[in-house]
């Protein structure tokens, strides 16, 4: 048997909020969009899907739990491009001992993300 990683959910109370902030600023390319749903990237490989859900209030109160890396080729452009779009950066880039680049942000819920430069 084979196991992958099919898609990861984020939940929040106001998909309308959500949705716009991954599609328009940090521009991920939306493949659906139902009724309480939207998901992001590709058929054919993993998907971030975020869902309206009735038990969900309010922004995160454990940011750090899970964190979604978004690969990303030159990851100071990214972090100029959203920051000028008024996107909440915690942590700028930085250099990791393996020449990896990192840099933390937040959604409008207060999900964490990270901009992920490999060497």
């Amino acid at each position: 048997m084979s196991t992958r990683i099919h898609s990861v959910i984020i939940w929040t109370e106001d998909l309308g909020r959500l949705a716009p902030f991954y599609r328009d600023v940090i521009g991920l390319k939306q493949e659906i969009e139902g009724d309480g749903f939207a998901v992001f990237g590709s058929e054919r490989g993993p998907q971030l899907a975020l869902g309206q859900h009735s038990e969900v209030k309010g922004v995160s109160r454990e940011p750090n739990r899970v964190m979604v890396d978004l690969d990303v080729d030159d990851c100071q452009a990214e972090y100029e491009r959203l920051s000028g779009k008024g996107v909440t950066f915690v942590r700028a880039p930085s250099n990791e001992m393996d020449g990896t680049i990192i840099a933390t942000f937040q959604d409008p819920d207060g999900n964490r993300l990270q901009l992920f430069q490999t060497a």
